[in-house]
């Protein structure tokens, strides 16, 4: 019987083939993009699965408050890891991580920039899952100076050489690395990455005891059956032990009076699994993606296929008169209404299954762009994972049923007296529901247009963003501490060349932050601390990024006492409710016998971006950066002729001021426009969909004109008898469906300013849903419904 099912839904289609065409690419780009789509997610809920222990590791990470200021942050202090080890018996394991980032490896006569060194303590191995090819676990990362190089480093730095025993030097480090082993590249869906794993005994910090200082990351192995929120208990009872104590003495309260006071500072365990699919959590390592993001993907993809099913109901049931005499021939025959309902459900899996044929070469055609586009890179096994194929086929047959399901119904229910005598009226059954599916269809294109154009709009705004300093033609050199106390001379030897303005040292820049420091204001209690980010910059820092002042001044060689002074922005100003500024002074806490160091307030900054435009303004200070800071940044400002040959100059004088080593550098432009790379991702995402969603509509509009007018020829012969025009003849043709379309914005546009706005409300600064989105929404709808 089947056998017959397939036999009548071939010759079918095979009488159908504008109607079968249209359906196959319909359903096949709704596949396609729903099989992209479900690739990606899986990749994204994939991150970190791969080590075995997975489920019991977990990162730890800070949780504090200061008056308004909050904070959620992967960085934990040196002794945590050894003591939560020592006093925890849940815990099976513990190290310490920090990312060096990038650094300069030298072997023998040859240099390489390596943008991926991280260290690790010993215990690396046992709690993650890297298999090591070469080296023993325990011992490779055993003793300061030992560094485990992955295979495909040792193949760019060494070839076919076995590197293990060979020596390297990295960084500015006059000690040689000794090369210890050779493991695994790291998997792509992993939070972490590495070329190069030295061993965290070479951190000078590594033997540091305080608890107030927090810098790297750590990572715990939980035992078998043990549970978080007992461990985290341990955890905090600790902290009120050993951090206590530093704070009454840096600060003068004990952690008690702090709490008491509305601040909070606490450290928890953070599931392995959950740490690529959360933002709140700040760390070190690849930045995170957004959890909201992979929800709106699955919520697109059931949109498109949608869209999809609707333009396969859509025309079936417009052709319903086409097989009206077919089905009441069949009825009267003795067919009974489930086999005609099987027959019809067959022909819809049927071409579901061809689309799906259709849509695998159109996935291997489109994975590796879409790889690109969402910078990870995605495979489908279709042979080498079991569920990939039977996975594929019954998206293919679901969506075949879920499709045919009502035609199926609909059609079959057709009464054979009716039908052979001319009952079953010539418009193709309920004009109704059509109307109501492709007000569906529209209402849906509409609104992925409209957030494309929202999401377009919100990232051309924080690309073009007057941010509050000068960021076009700055070249900035990270590691500055390779030429130590040279840095001065290095900046006033480089301002010599043609085409440099000038430089500033400072130990941050915009979009590199790295010091968020604890400050008291002077005749304030003592339990009030304020958190800022800190730059130590020099005297030209604030020529060199264009910052305007709002009063006051800034750093001058002419003033001694500037080494004890500080400039503030507007947003400390206004966060602190500072009436005079200029006469206050911040109090740095330290742990010299001397006490905390006092800064005055000689200058106000107007407000700017420091980071991206994700985050609102925060408190921020400049302190006189004097001799002793030789780290950071230095930042050159360069005219816009001859860029290239400008920076080949200072990249010669660089080489000559450390013994021939390459220049590590980057344009702030460039690098602060890293920062929305989610948000462009998003957007050119959401173009993608719109376009399919767009093409699938289309197709359904297509189908159904051509067979509304298919209906109408006799109609349309005698109006152009009595006088019609063309033109006369298209404006009717079109009335209706440029009606619906009216109506599903009327009905697009409530739904689509909510959940607009709403989305909006993640950023601080942000554009607006504004009219000429919802213009150009309507406008782009009716285009593409006329020209169909």
């Amino acid at each position: 019987m089947f056998r017959n099912f397939l036999t009548i839904a071939v010759r079918h289609m095979k009488r159908q083939r504008s109607y079968v065409f249209i359906n196959i690419i319909g359903l096949s780009a709704g596949i396609t993009c729903a099989v992209l789509i479900g690739v990606f997610i899986i990749s994204e809920f994939s991150y970190d699965r791969f080590h075995e222990k997975g489920d019991r590791i977990c990162r730890l990470y800070l949780d504090g408050k200061i008056g308004a200021q909050e904070l959620k942050a992967a960085y934990t202090s040196a002794p945590m890891a050894k003591t939560f080890l020592e006093r925890i018996p849940e815990l099976e394991n513990a190290l310490r991580m920090t990312n060096w980032g990038e650094t300069v490896v030298k072997y023998n006569d040859r240099s390489f920039i390596e943008e991926h060194f991280v260290l690790a303590d010993s215990s690396f191995f046992q709690v993650f899952s890297i298999p090591l090819i070469k080296g023993d676990p325990a011992k490779v990362l055993a003793a300061p100076h030992k560094v485990v190089f992955t295979e495909s480093a040792a193949r760019k730095y060494f070839g076919s050489e076995d590197p293990v025993g060979k020596l390297i030097r990295i960084g500015t480090d006059t000690t040689y690395y000794e090369i210890s082993g050779i493991c695994r590249d790291v998997p792509a869906n992993s939070h972490f990455e590495f070329n190069l794993l030295g061993s965290f005994m070479t951190q000078r910090r590594a033997e540091e005891g305080s608890w107030m200082s927090n810098s790297f990351s750590t990572y715990v192995l939980l035992s078998e059956n043990a549970g978080p929120g007992t461990v985290e208990e341990k955890i905090q009872n600790i902290i009120v032990e050993k951090v206590g104590p530093e704070l009454e003495q840096l600060m003068g309260i004990t952690l008690e009076q702090m709490v008491e006071a509305g601040n909070r500072y606490g450290v928890y365990l953070q599931p392995l699994y959950d740490i690529h699919l959360n933002t709140e959590i700040e760390h070190e390592f690849k930045p995170s993606n957004s959890r909201k993001y992979t929800w709106i993907f699955i919520i697109v993809a059931v949109l498109i296929l949608s869209l999809a099913c609707i333009n396969y109901m859509n025309l079936a049931t417009a052709r319903s008169f086409n097989r009206a005499r077919e089905i009441g021939i069949r009825k009267v025959a003795g067919s009974d209404r489930k086999k005609l309902i099987i027959q019809f459900i067959t022909e819809s899996v049927l071409l579901s299954l061809l689309a799906l044929v259709v849509s695998v070469f159109l996935i291997e055609l489109l994975l590796p762009p879409f790889s690109n586009l969402v910078r990870s890179p995605m495979e489908l096994h279709y042979f080498s994972r079991w569920y990939i194929i039977p996975g594929l086929i019954l998206l293919a047959v679901l969506l075949g049923i879920l499709a045919g399901s009502y035609p199926a119904f609909f059609l079959s229910r057709f009464n054979p007296v009716e039908v052979l005598t001319g009952g079953i009226s010539k418009t193709g059954g309920k004009g109704l529901l059509r109307s109501i599916l492709v007000i569906i269809q529209m209402v849906i294109s509409i609104l992925i247009i409209l957030a494309t154009l929202v999401i377009f709009r919100q990232v051309n705004f924080m690309l073009n963003k007057d941010l509050g300093f000068k960021k076009d033609q700055l070249l900035v050199i990270r590691n500055v501490h390779t030429i130590r106390n040279q840095i001065q001379t290095f900046i006033a030897e480089s301002e010599k060349i043609p085409g440099v303005l000038i430089g500033s040292h400072s130990t941050a820049v915009p979009g590199r932050p790295n010091n968020n420091n604890g400050y008291v204001i002077e005749g304030r209690s003592s339990d009030a601390m304020v958190i800022m980010q800190t730059v130590w910059a020099d005297e030209k820092h604030f020529q060199t990024y264009e910052f305007q002042l709002t009063g006051g001044r800034y750093f001058s060689p002419e003033f001694a006492t500037d080494s004890f002074a500080c400039v503030i922005n507007e947003s400390a100003v206004k966060h602190f409710a500072l009436t005079d500024p200029f006469s206050t002074r911040f109090l740095r806490p330290t742990d010299r016998p001397e006490g905390p160091v006092s800064l005055q307030v000689i200058g106000v900054v107007k407000d700017f971006h420091f980071l991206s435009l994700h985050s609102r303004i925060e408190p921020s200070v400049f302190l006189h950066a004097g001799n002793n800071m030789n780290w950071g940044y230095i930042s050159f400002q360069l005219q816009s002729r001859e860029m290239e040959k400008t920076v080949g100059e200072i990249e010669s004088l660089w080489r000559s001021f450390t013994n021939n080593d390459p220049m590590q550098y980057f344009f702030l432009d460039q690098d602060f426009a890293n920062n929305y790379q989610e948000d462009i991702r998003t957007g050119k995402l959401s173009l993608s969909f719109a376009i399919i969603a767009i093409l699938i509509a289309s197709l359904g509009l297509f189908g159904l004109s051509s067979f509304s007018t298919e209906r109408r020829t006799r109609e349309i012969g005698i109006r152009k008898s009595h006088g019609a025009s063309s033109w006369n003849i298209l404006l009717m043709l079109s009335h209706e469906i440029s009606r619906l379309v009216l109506i599903s914005t009327l009905m697009a546009f409530p739904a689509g300013f909510y959940f607009m706005k709403k989305w909006l409300q993640n950023y601080p600064f942000r554009t607006g849903p504004l009219w000429i989105d919802f213009l150009l929404s309507i406008g782009l709808a009716l285009l593409i419904t006329w020209f169909t």
